[in-house]
């Protein structure tokens, strides 16, 4: 393969400042570290065929995209068993989402650890369309409207999986914490 300096440069610019948050959102959609690597190679290799239809714009949204329907592909593929229709989302609830104590004491760092662990259980309990918009949301620190260009949905539509997600994560860590 021929590759020209300026090409790489792009990727270096366009791509490798976004490879933490690929990885993130592939490690949490498909809750297999190493297919997540596989998926995000995959991704790369995507994007760098792609880069010259990339106009400028958000570079970040466009190859979580690429990530995103990687992981999906990858998803339908291996016959994942939280693979949610979006069909399915209609008849879930919204609210409001959990907030985590951030307390400094041994103690206190010893109940945040395991609410981590808790909490992370929790979130790989959820179907996966609900999974990413949180994982865009909160953990990226996405806005809406980024959240819609990468998931290919309405904002309305993010914000009403958001809320819905945030409801079933809330009824995951109640069952968690029973």
């Amino acid at each position: 393969m021929n590759v020209r300096n300026e090409d790489m440069k792009r990727f270096e610019r366009l791509i490798l400042p976004h490879l933490n948050a690929a990885h993130n959102l592939a490690r949490w959609l498909l809750r297999d570290a190493t297919a997540a690597q596989d998926v995000v190679q995959e991704s790369c290799l995507r994007a760098f065929a792609a880069m010259g239809r990339f106009a400028d714009g958000n570079a970040r949204a466009w190859f979580l995209t690429i990530v995103r329907n990687q992981c999906y592909t990858w998803l339908k593929q291996s016959g994942a068993r939280h693979y949610v229709d979006i069909d399915d989302e209609a008849a879930m609830h919204e609210q409001d989402a959990l907030a985590l104590s951030h307390a400094e004491t041994p103690e206190a760092l010893a109940v945040k650890t395991q609410n981590a662990a808790v909490m992370q259980r929790a979130l790989e309990a959820l179907p996966v369309i609900f999974r990413e918009v949180l994982v865009l949301k909160e953990l990226e620190e996405m806005s809406y409207k980024e959240i819609a260009t990468v998931t290919e949905v309405p904002i309305g539509t993010v914000m009403s999986r958001l809320s819905r997600g945030r409801e079933m994560l809330k009824k995951e860590l109640c069952r968690h914490d029973q």
